[in-house]
């Protein structure tokens, strides 16, 4: 078996090959591993973050929270990483900077958030309906997406009242979370 540096060299290598085998290695090293891979989240490199977020995520004794400051990274892989990882480790204290992340200007980050905000289920419905009601256009139709995929009857207003608007993005995932309800019924906006 490989000591804790060489694996983490390897982590850090720029191989992409190598890194990969590093991962399952430094996860069943456990807590052992730990504190090299939250140091080298503090790293000037980006992909040396993204290598130990992408453990961290992983690791069975890494806690959620150790991923959320990574939602504002300056680069945009790593905030991926981060959101990807807290839909691995799903958490209350995750839902409002996860809900910042559907402002994301990286489309795949928002995608991210959803996925995680989904898996967060009923916690994060408060949250998600606000933003429903006050976002800018894009993070409403994520928030919608996340509440049409939790399936929480809190969100039938909010459903409701979107059904009224003009955009076809936000009517689709208000529709399909009406649908997914069981409230699957023909919505005529009145002339």
């Amino acid at each position: 078996m490989s000591s804790l540096q060489e694996l983490l060299g390897d982590l850090t290598s720029g191989n992409e090959s190598r890194a990969e085998n590093a991962v399952p290695a430094l996860i069943k090293l456990g807590e052992e591993a730990l504190p090299a891979l939250r140091d080298l989240t503090a790293s000037s490199e980006a992909d040396h973050r993204w290598w130990a977020l992408r453990v961290l995520a992983q690791s069975p004794q890494a806690q959620a929270e150790w991923l959320v400051p990574f939602l504002n990274d300056p680069a945009r892989e790593v905030r991926q990483c981060a959101a990807l990882g807290l839909a691995i480790k799903p958490g209350e204290s995750a839902v409002q900077p996860l809900v910042q992340a559907l402002r994301d200007d990286d489309s795949m980050v928002s995608s991210l958030a959803v996925n995680a905000l989904v898996k967060t289920g009923s916690p994060a419905v408060p949250a998600l309906i606000e933003v429903v009601r006050s976002a800018p256009q894009s993070a409403r139709i994520h928030a919608l997406r996340a509440l049409a995929e939790i399936r929480d009857h809190r969100a039938i207003p909010v459903m409701m009242k979107v059904m009224e608007e003009d955009s076809v993005l936000l009517q689709h995932w208000a529709k399909e979370g009406l649908d997914r309800l069981g409230l699957d019924m023909v919505y005529i906006k009145p002339v």
